[in-house]
């Protein structure tokens, strides 16, 4: 009668026990170099698609068909088509920030040294259109899947204190203002930059100006550049 009373409990002890020695068992993502560049490759592909397609308008099947693999494993990696997204866009800034962590700014005079960091900015977006891109298929989503990345703050703080760098070393050599913010500044220099690309197009059909020579590019290169040394100069 006693085991009889404890049946209930005790089966449904041994359930809970079962389930959590499955859950232990479940294997842990693999991290080896080929699972890296499984996981490399797909984010290329796919920052491709979110690029061209949007977030809506890109596919799952279509990305595991380009990279040669299957959406199980895309799941595996990415867990879902959001998650897959959110590992484009981090890679996305963290890839621009690290080659512009990687220029040699501080044995350049300040002004030069600012010259040549906003020279590098605007090369990069004309190289690297996917970025503009998912950029702008972000703000259409009015920023919600970058709100839930906030380690991207830490990724992108580096080049405001490279830029306050600059402004202190110009100020402290008489070349530059000392009532610059290097947001500002930041803010005022790349979307010059990002315009040039992202409207080259339109505007050059809207205007008949020619924005995709590479006399026209490096004639608006060296524009971008002026009217920021002009912005920042003392």
């Amino acid at each position: 009668m006693h085991s009889l009373a404890k049946t209930p409990r005790a089966r449904g002890d041994r359930v809970r026990k079962a389930r959590a020695k499955t859950a232990a068992a479940k294997p842990a993502p693999v991290r080896t170099p080929d699972a890296e560049r499984t996981k490399a490759n797909i984010i290329d592909i796919a920052t491709k698609e979110f690029s061209e397609k949007g977030l809506d308008g890109a596919r799952i099947d279509e990305i595991a068909e380009k990279t040669r693999t299957s959406k199980r494993m895309i799941y595996y990696y990415f867990e879902s088509k959001d998650g897959l997204y959110l590992a484009v866009l981090e890679n996305a800034y963290r890839r621009i920030r690290g080659v512009e962590h990687a220029l040699d700014l501080d044995a350049k005079p300040p002004l030069e040294a600012l010259a040549d960091l906003v020279r590098f900015d605007f090369d990069y977006h004309l190289q690297n259109v996917d970025f503009i891109r998912l950029v702008m298929v972000e703000n259409i989503q009015k920023g919600r899947h970058i709100a839930k990345l906030p380690s991207l703050r830490a990724v992108n703080q580096p080049t405001i204190l490279m830029l306050r760098h600059i402004l202190d070393r110009g100020v402290r050599e008489g070349v530059m203002r000392a009532d610059l913010d290097p947001v500002d500044l930041h803010m005022t220099y790349t979307a010059m930059c990002f315009y040039f690309v992202s409207n080259r197009y339109t505007f050059s059909h809207i205007f008949k100006a020619d924005m995709v020579s590479p006399k026209a590019t490096a004639a608006r290169r060296e524009i971008v550049a002026d009217v920021v040394m002009r912005y920042v100069t003392k």
